[in-house]
């Protein structure tokens, strides 16, 4: 689901069959059409403002899981949705140091490469700027170059 033409393209890279434009409850009636009605057995909310934690439990179809990746923008999550459908709602920030020993030699062996998502490059004192830009789409992920 998204607007952002990198992303999207970067979507299909990785496998993307069908893309959702559209936003809010245009985005669950189009989710809605393209799952015959049932809603999506599994939806990813990947550090989403307050209304993308919301389609995300609304497009899940019942008895399905809603995972969280990153540290939310509010500290609530409006959960009843998710009790009413039973569905499974987990997640988290990214834990980085408790993957690294199993990941690491994948990306030092180039089974994973993580660059992908990563389009703009700085330094450390860069990082609002970097941050604003990713706020603003212009770029995707910004990365510190050390």
């Amino acid at each position: 689901m998204g607007s952002n033409a990198k992303r999207v393209a970067l979507g299909k890279e990785f496998g993307a069959t069908d893309v959702v434009r559209e936003r809010s409850e245009e985005a669950v009636e189009r989710v809605r059409e393209l799952t015959g009605g049932l809603g999506a057995q599994s939806v990813l909310e990947c550090v989403g403002v307050e209304q993308a934690v919301v389609t995300a439990l609304e497009i899940a179809r019942p008895g399905g899981a809603i995972g969280r990746v990153g540290v939310p923008e509010h500290d609530t999550t409006p959960t009843s949705a998710a009790f009413w459908k039973n569905a499974s709602m987990a997640g988290g920030p990214a834990p980085v140091r408790a993957y690294v020993e199993e990941l690491l030699p994948d990306v030092l062996e180039g089974r994973i490469e993580p660059g992908q998502v990563f389009d703009r490059t700085g330094r450390l004192d860069e990082v609002p700027s970097g941050y604003r830009s990713m706020n603003d789409r212009d770029v995707l992920k910004f990365q510190i170059a050390f």
